[in-house]
């Protein structure tokens, strides 16, 4: 993404309070949607004694350890840091952009769904995807963050789960 690109795709946020409201609301909305769902469905596996439980908390945490010590050591800086332009969302991290842990955590999550209630986890996918969306309009992600962070979860989620 070029400076130009950054500035039209968040320009258009930008430009319109009623819009950065809007995108700022989404973005709590998915994440706290996707987030709250997966105690949620914790909850149930332990609920109904199932044995998957195990592999539900494991692969994702050890996952999200691994995808956090990666974005540590490649410190991606972040567009609004590259581009010298403030994001549309509430942001002031340094570095640590790439991959996009929200959209991971959005993906792997929806992988764990989706091996016990396949509908739900398609639906936890589409949210991750509005989410990766959300994102880069918002000005913390570009677009390869969001995807590499989908990527990321879809395939730690199925490996993980083939292994275990």
């Amino acid at each position: 993404m070029t400076r130009e690109e950054y500035i039209r795709v968040t320009g258009r946020m930008r430009d319109n309070p009623g819009r950065i409201r809007l995108v700022k609301a989404v973005n709590r909305v998915l994440t706290g949607g996707v987030f709250v769902t997966y105690p949620l469905f914790l909850l149930l596996l332990f609920l109904e004694k199932r044995p998957f439980l195990s592999r539900a908390v494991m692969v994702p945490a050890v996952s999200f350890a691994a995808v956090s010590l990666f974005r540590k050591v490649a410190d991606v800086p972040r567009p609004y840091e590259k581009y010298g332009v403030p994001p549309v969302l509430d942001k002031d991290t340094k570095g640590k952009s790439f991959p996009s842990r929200h959209v991971f955590s959005a993906f792997i999550i929806a992988v764990t769904v989706f091996r016990q209630y396949p509908a739900a986890g398609l639906l936890l996918a589409a949210a991750g995807t509005a989410l990766g969306w959300i994102r880069v309009a918002g000005g913390v992600h570009e677009p390869r963050d969001v995807v590499a962070g989908a990527a990321a979860g879809v395939i730690c989620g199925v490996a993980g789960y083939y292994l275990f």
